[in-house]
């Protein structure tokens, strides 16, 4: 009797203070989100030879995704910063469509370092933004962006890699890498996440009118969808159900 009162006695001990301790825990999360006043742009080893060795995803897919990354750049005014890993060899160069939306963009091109980091022209160029926040994407995803968003992590910034605009050689080795990051703290999203969360209200500049071109041109399964509700309000059978 008296051991059944004891076990009792600490199972409502032990359910108490798990209780006690969940609110704790569930009030201890800050949500850190993407801030486009405190946030700098880079663009990592997107370059042509590289880009061949990029599996994890179609193709066409991800060339679109690359521009997409670049793109965010000039619509949400971030400064942004392009680099390339020895171009002059089988890496070949950035594509031209990013080097003509980023004509005045700092750019740093380095002949050893894998990881961009150890660059020290690159470090003092993303530390002269002034920006607490990165946005970034490379190829491949396991050396290229991992290697530095593990670097920024230690060097106390909040980084975000755009996952779609990260290529690697397969699914396997993206996912490790992935999940590498994310045990650093990185926070890995998608291109609609990253663009969304700079925007944050449609109402906001940029907004509707800048974004939803956005869409069109690099996700066009939002970019028809707002197509449609457009063609719905000009011929007049907008339906509310």
């Amino acid at each position: 009797m008296l051991f059944r009162v004891s076990f009792t006695s600490l199972v409502c001990l032990s359910a108490a203070l798990l209780g006690a301790a969940t609110p704790v825990s569930a009030t201890g999360f800050k949500y850190d989100r993407i801030d486009k006043n405190n946030a700098v742009l880079l663009v990592v080893d997107h370059q042509v030879g590289l880009y061949q060795i990029s599996r994890d995803m179609d193709a066409l897919a991800f060339k679109s995704n690359i521009l997409a990354h670049a793109s965010l750049g000039k619509i949400f005014n971030l400064p942004t910063i392009l680099t390339t890993s020895a171009e002059t060899g089988p890496n070949g160069p950035l594509p031209k469509e990013i080097l003509e939306m980023h004509p005045s963009a700092t750019f740093i091109k380095r002949n050893g370092e894998v990881n961009a980091w150890d660059n020290p022209d690159f470090k003092a160029a993303v530390k002269a933004t002034g920006k607490k926040q990165v946005i970034l994407a490379g190829i491949t995803t396991d050396v290229c962006t991992t290697f530095l968003a593990l670097s920024l992590r230690e060097e106390g910034y909040s980084v975000f890699a755009n996952s779609d605009a990260s290529g690697t050689f397969d699914v396997k080795t993206a996912g490790e890498a992935n999940d590498r990051m994310r045990d650093a703290g990185v926070q890995v999203l998608s291109l609609f996440a990253v663009a969304l969360e700079l925007m944050r209200d449609w109402r906001n500049t940029p907004g509707a009118p800048a974004m939803l071109p956005f869409f069109d041109t690099y996700l066009p399964q939002y970019g028809f969808l707002a197509r449609a509700h457009d063609a719905a309000v000009n011929n007049g059978t907008l339906s509310g159900l």
